[in-house]
């Protein structure tokens, strides 16, 4: 691969703290160079969940035994939140170092808008409210859902650093559908939500988009076993898992037509189905990175962040939005931990940080300057420390 990082890494990607925070820092920001930090890692692998609270995960041996036997060993953030609400906001966050100034979950596309489904009276749930101002509602109405901004492909091209990206249950190699697959059904073709775009942050992105090159990086994930256990990893490696195995579930009727029934949503309490189902992802995903030989002769990170906590609230940090009377609009507290392919001390930070921080850390490791909101993160919030 060309542009690695050099193989000593005193790094340790790990959990992701994130805490309320009334204001941030004016000063001590980030620095803005160029050149990567000694020891970084040569690969990172970030894996993105959904939909859970910290307490649901962490602790929970019953339903997610291996996370938390993985978190025994890692690093863990215990003060780790969401950007904002809904999904799609916090995957543009960690991908781009911005929510793009929405609050939905609408498919891509340079006509695409959609006014926000989340801190509005009629979002029917723990964002229902008055919370946006009119300017607000009105700026995110009319954005088409195709940014043009930079991204974190462009920031590791740039530097000769490699890239894909693994969605399961996508029908193709940079494939544009909205949801995947379509099963046929007696009334007829019926699109299952597995695959869903709102989770798939680099086809959101004109560069991207309008790429065919670009495109051919974003892959099914039914080829990432072949590739990691054959050596062919790049730099940087994300992975979506659908929404049986992210932990995000679906309704009923749809997990039974994909012959997922543990994966529906329950009539009330804990989906314990969906959790376990992310559980088993996980441990046979993380499985085959660890047995691979990219992990066991390189300095490596695995990063699993949680995106939002589902609603049950919107506490944030100081970098998330503020809607009407400076309301601070995050995405409420989830998981987030690291494991790292070195021998390195189990703890865990209570630093407040959300998906900036995340991205901020990468950038600063690998020397891609910041973009957007990570240019807002002081040094003393990026996630050094546990890279040890």
């Amino acid at each position: 691969m060309t542009g690695r990082l050099g193989r000593r890494a005193l790094l340790a990607f790990a959990m992701v703290g994130a805490a309320l925070v009334g204001a941030g820092p004016a000063s001590a920001q980030a620095p803005r160079v160029a050149a990567p930090v000694r020891g970084a890692p040569r690969h990172i692998f970030f894996i993105m969940m959904e939909n859970h609270t910290f307490s649901q995960i962490i602790g929970n041996r019953a339903d997610a035994p291996f996370i938390n036997r993985l978190a025994h060993h890692s690093e863990v953030a215990t003060n780790f939140y969401g950007v904002t609400h809904p999904s799609l906001t916090n995957y543009l966050s960690v991908f781009s170092g911005s929510f793009q100034g929405i609050w939905d979950d609408c498919q891509a596309g340079p006509a695409i808008t959609c006014p926000p489904e989340e801190f509005v009276p009629n979002s029917g749930d723990g964002t229902a409210g008055n919370y946006l101002t009119r300017r607000q509602i009105a700026r995110a109405s009319a954005r088409p859902h195709l940014f043009s901004g930079r991204n974190l492909v462009d920031q590791l091209e740039s530097h000769g650093l490699t890239w894909r990206a693994y969605m399961q249950r996508l029908p193709k190699r940079g494939s544009k559908v909205v949801e995947a697959p379509t099963v046929q059904t007696p009334s007829g073709p019926v699109a299952l939500p597995l695959y869903v775009q709102k989770h798939d942050p680099f086809m959101y992105f004109s560069d991207i988009w309008n790429n065919r090159a670009r495109l051919r990086h974003v892959v099914p994930f039914g080829g990432f076993a072949r590739d990691v256990s054959s050596g062919r990893v790049p730099d940087f490696v994300w992975i979506s898992p659908d929404t049986c195995h992210d932990m995000h579930g679906m309704d009923p009727t749809s997990a039974a037509l994909a012959h997922e029934p543990k994966c529906g949503y329950p009539n009330s309490g804990l989906d314990h189905g969906a959790i376990q189902l992310g559980d088993a992802f996980l441990r046979k995903t993380v499985g085959e990175i660890m047995a691979s030989h990219t992990w066991k002769t390189t300095r490596s990170s695995i990063v699993v962040a949680w995106d939002e906590n589902d609603y049950s609230g919107f506490k944030g940090t100081w970098t998330s939005p503020r809607g009407r009377h400076d309301i601070i609009l995050g995405g409420g507290r989830a998981p987030a931990l690291v494991v790292n392919s070195w021998t390195s001390k189990p703890s865990r930070d209570n630093t407040a940080a959300n998906h900036y921080n995340v991205l901020a850390t990468i950038q600063h490791l690998w020397g891609l300057r910041c973009l957007a909101n990570t240019c807002r993160i002081p040094r003393s919030q990026l996630l050094m420390p546990l890279f040890r």
